[in-house]
């Protein structure tokens, strides 16, 4: 079996995170900076490598009326620039709020750290794919 990556995009920040080898559960693993977009992309490409992962899930951040705004295209672009993987968009409406919900429910102060936020909202997003999968 292989392990399942999955990327929250941000504007700063790439959050990360892994599923196991039986593709069950997703854990957040880290952050990378977005900038320069030719070195993040090698940093993933070289994290998926490493962790025997095949799929890769991209976050794309549809707007609530179902339309894909400038953020959307955004990501996708970057996501197509990941070579070698199959890439699979996964909707990630308010991820980003249900993850701040479960970092307060941890008592993990996250205000100066938003890495964790990112990093928690691609494991989000990646329960979500596991859990129709």
């Amino acid at each position: 079996m292989h392990k399942i990556m999955a990327l929250d995009i941000g504007t700063k920040r790439i959050g990360i995170a892994l599923s196991d080898y039986l593709q069950v559960i997703a854990t957040p693993h880290s952050t990378i900076p977005r900038v320069p977009e030719l070195k993040a992309i090698e940093m993933i490409i070289n994290l998926a490598k490493e962790n025997r992962v095949e799929k890769i899930i991209v976050g794309v951040p549809i707007n609530m009326d179902g339309s894909k705004g400038f953020q959307a295209q955004d990501c996708i672009d970057f996501s197509q620039k990941i070579l070698g993987f199959d890439i699979i968009q996964e909707d990630e409406r308010l991820t980003s709020e249900e993850a701040e919900e479960r970092l307060r429910a941890r008592k993990v102060d996250f205000r100066k750290n938003k890495g964790l936020v990112d990093m928690e909202s691609a494991a989000i997003i990646l329960e979500q794919y596991l859990s129709r999968k």
